[in-house]
């Protein structure tokens, strides 16, 4: 293989087997539950970079199940988005994400810098229940409840939500280990259809672990609780600070 065939081939690891597909990449029936909760403010600071700003004490947690993705097949995801801003407008900086399927985890991870870690969560209905959990092994880290269906939304105002651009620090290491890229990446969904909103009583328990420390940002209390179920479109992201120029 002469280095005009490499380059004709290559696009994702392995180069004669990716890990994933091109993109785009399309969700259908995407099913979300999002519990938001105060938290403290010292501890939102920390971890989130500049130049995003944090300015109200809120975590959004989700649990996503996507029965229906291009190129990924089916899995779920469970993690944190922190809301924020960035030169005066709202967004959301993606600070952790754990799922149970090796090809978004891959993509995720190289394209964009989704922070994807291998783990076990789900999404389920339970007689009259929505039940979100996420087990890193054998040890469960979160749960989260809500009272099915109690009360339909109007869905205006949760799609101007997922139109905002979200951002995620995109790293990886040069071969010598030293640090190559480290970057801030925004992206967008596009192409969003809520084809349901509904809200009710929720809870929300985390768990400290130290390789899903999710419980570093605790609950203090539930704000709201949000099960809907979507199409989007994945988009490609840019670069909107890179740490090492």
């Amino acid at each position: 293989m002469n280095k005009k065939d490499i380059l004709k081939k290559a696009y994702a690891m392995p180069l004669t087997s990716p890990s994933y597909s091109k993109g785009p990449y399309k969700f259908v029936n995407r099913e979300y539950l999002i519990i938001t909760y105060k938290t403290d403010l010292d501890a939102l600071k920390k971890v989130v970079p500049e130049p995003l700003l944090v300015k109200e004490p809120l975590v959004k947690y989700e649990f996503i199940r996507m029965p229906d993705s291009s190129g990924f097949g089916e899995y779920t995801e469970s993690g944190q988005v922190i809301p924020i801003s960035y030169k005066g407008k709202k967004g959301g900086y993606v600070h952790s994400m754990y799922l149970d399927n090796e090809a978004p985890i891959s993509a995720g991870r190289e394209i964009w810098g989704f922070p994807k870690k291998l783990a076990y969560p789900s999404l389920k209905l339970e007689k009259d229940t929505l039940i979100g959990t996420l087990d890193y092994g054998s040890i469960r880290v979160a749960t989260a409840t809500m009272g099915f269906k109690y009360k339909e939304l109007d869905k205006t105002p949760i799609l101007k939500s997922m139109k905002e651009p979200q951002f995620l620090i995109k790293i990886i290491p040069d071969v010598n280990g030293k640090l190559k890229i480290c970057q801030l990446v925004q992206y967008h969904t596009t192409n969003i259809k809520i084809k349901g909103a509904w809200t009710g009583p929720a809870s929300i328990e985390l768990h400290p672990h130290s390789l899903a420390p999710v419980a570093d940002l605790p609950v203090l209390e539930v704000v709201s609780a949000i099960h809907f179920i979507s199409d989007l479109t994945l988009d490609y992201g840019k670069v909107v600070c890179d740490y090492l120029k």
